[in-house]
């Protein structure tokens, strides 16, 4: 394990916040973009990774373990907001038989 932390502190912090910008622009442009609700979930998802990734890094980079407890908080939250979001699709599949966001127009009183 110890070598693996050695590994990760050789790499420059620069590397990280260039990857990590990269992963979140694609997944705003993907929430921007798209207008299919699983792609864009999708697309929330790379940025809360994109998050967790950079988190971890400056965790890592900094000798602290509390990137990482943050990094396990916001896992446990995107797993929730998976199953609420999932739950949400379904319903508003059996109602509209799309799952496009123009469709949600219907739903209105």
């Amino acid at each position: 394990m110890e070598t693996a932390v050695q590994q990760l502190q050789g790499v420059p912090i620069n590397h990280y916040l260039i990857f990590c910008g990269l992963i979140f622009a694609i997944g705003v442009i993907g929430v921007l973009i798209r207008r299919n609700v699983i792609i864009m979930m999708m697309s929330i998802e790379l940025m809360l990774n994109a998050v967790n990734l950079l988190l971890a890094a400056f965790s890592v980079h900094h000798d602290d373990a509390s990137g990482q407890v943050f990094v396990f908080f916001i896992m446990a939250l995107a797993a929730a907001e998976v199953a609420v979001g999932l739950a949400i699709i379904i319903m508003v599949y059996r109602n509209t038989k799309s799952i496009d966001i123009e469709s949600l127009h219907k739903l209105r009183w």
